[in-house]
C-alpha cells in the first residue's frame, strides 16, 4: 500500500465537459473532479459551486462565455469544503449564497479544511496563490429561499444532512432540473469524511421525490433523463450504505479502526474500486463511519495533522 494519500499522486489533468441539461442550464464536469453548474436567467447568470481556486474558476467562466455574455450575479455554494468555495472571488458576483449551517462550518473549521484538503489533493489547488482567503457568503438562509433571475425561479433548499450537515440543493422548476452538490455522485466515490451516514438515505429520498428530469451531480457526468437520475441516486445510496454497514459491525463489537478499514474494503472494493477518487476517499470515509457508529454525531474536524495520524494508523 502506498505511504502517501492516493490523491497526492494524482496529477493527471482531466477533460472538461460542458453539457446543457435543460434550457439555459449547464453542468461543468471534469472526469470526477469537482463539478460546477450554470443557470442562465433573463439578465444574469447564477453559478453553482466555485471550484478550489480563482484560476480553476476561470475555466468555468470560459465555458459560460461560450454560451452567454450576461453578467454573473450570484454564486451559490452547496457546502463549505475548500475545493468548492475558494475560487468564488473570480466570478465577481454581487451575491454569494450559502446555507446558515455551511457558513457556521466555515467559522468553525474552514481554515482547517483548507489546510487539510490542500495537503491531500494538491492538483485541485492549481493557482492556489491566487486565493484571497476564506470565502464568506453575503447571504444565508435556514431551510429554503427563492432567487429570481428575472422571470426564472431558482429554489434553494436544505433537504437534510448527507455529505455535510449543511448541504443544500438547487432546483429550477421551469426545467425540473436539480444541482445536488456532493449528495449525489455518478461513478465517483462519495467523500464521507464530514458526512452523516444515518441521514444520507432519507436526504436522497427527498431528492428522489422531486422526480427531476436531470441532475448536475457533485462529481461525475451530467445525469440527463429520469433513468440516469434514478440510477445515480441508487448507486450513491449503495455506496454510502456499503461503507457504513461493515464499519458499524466492527465498531459494535469493539473492533479497531484498522479492522473497520479491512471490513469496508472487503465490501466496497468489488463494487466501487473503479470509481473516481475511490482510494482518496476511502480512509476518511472509514474513519467517519467508525466514529458515527460509536455515537459521534458531529464529525471531528480534519486537520493536516489528523489526516497524517489517521493514515499512519491504517497502514498497520
Amino acid at each position: 500500500m502506498a505511504k502517501a494519500f492516493a490523491s497526492q499522486g494524482d496529477m493527471t489533468e482531466k477533460k472538461i465537459t460542458f453539457d446543457e441539461i435543460g434550457d439555459g442550464l449547464y453542468a461543468f464536469t471534469a472526469e470526477g473532479d469537482p463539478n460546477s453548474g450554470v443557470i442562465i436567467g433573463d439578465n444574469s447568470v447564477m453559478i453553482v459551486e466555485a471550484q478550489a481556486t480563482p484560476r480553476l474558476a476561470n475555466k468555468v467562466i470560459e465555458c459560460v462565455r461560450s454560451v452567454t455574455d450576461k453578467p454573473i450575479s450570484h454564486v451559490v455554494l452547496t457546502h463549505y469544503h475548500a475545493v468548492r468555495v475558494l475560487g468564488a472571488s473570480a466570478f465577481d458576483a454581487q451575491q454569494i449564497i450559502m446555507g446558515d449551517s455551511a457558513r457556521a462550518m466555515v467559522v468553525e473549521r474552514g481554515q482547517e479544511d483548507w489546510d487539510s484538503e490542500f495537503q491531500r489533493f494538491p492538483r485541485l489547488f492549481e493557482g492556489h496563490e491566487s486565493i484571497p482567503g476564506l470565502t464568506w457568503p453575503t447571504t444565508t438562509f435556514s431551510e429554503d429561499m427563492t432567487v429570481y433571475l428575472g422571470n426564472r425561479r431558482v429554489d434553494l433548499m436544505h433537504l437534510g444532512r448527507a455529505h455535510t450537515a449543511g448541504d443544500i440543493v438547487i432546483h429550477v422548476p421551469d426545467q425540473n432540473v436539480m444541482f445536488t452538490g456532493d449528495i449525489v455522485e455518478d461513478h465517483s466515490a462519495c467523500y464521507c469524511g464530514d458526512g452523516h451516514f444515518g441521514d444520507w438515505g432519507s436526504t436522497l429520498d427527498n431528492i428522489a421525490a422531486f422526480d427531476v428530469d436531470a441532475i448536475a451531480p457533485g462529481r461525475g457526468g451530467a445525469l440527463i433523463g429520469k433513468e440516469a437520475v434514478n440510477r445515480a441516486i441508487e448507486s450513491t445510496r449503495d455506496f454510502v450504505e456499503s461503507t457504513y454497514r461493515p464499519a458499524a459491525k466492527v465498531a459494535a463489537r469493539g473492533g479497531s479502526l484498522k479492522e473497520a478499514w479491512d471490513a469496508v474494503r472487503a465490501e466496497c472494493d468489488p463494487k466501487f474500486a473503479d470509481y473516481a477518487i475511490y482510494e482518496h476517499c476511502l480512509p476518511f470515509n472509514v474513519a467517519r463511519a467508525y466514529d458515527e457508529a460509536r455515537g459521534i454525531d458531529t464529525p471531528r474536524i480534519w486537520t493536516a495533522q489528523r489526516d497524517l495520524d489517521m493514515w499512519a494508523a491504517l497502514q498497520g
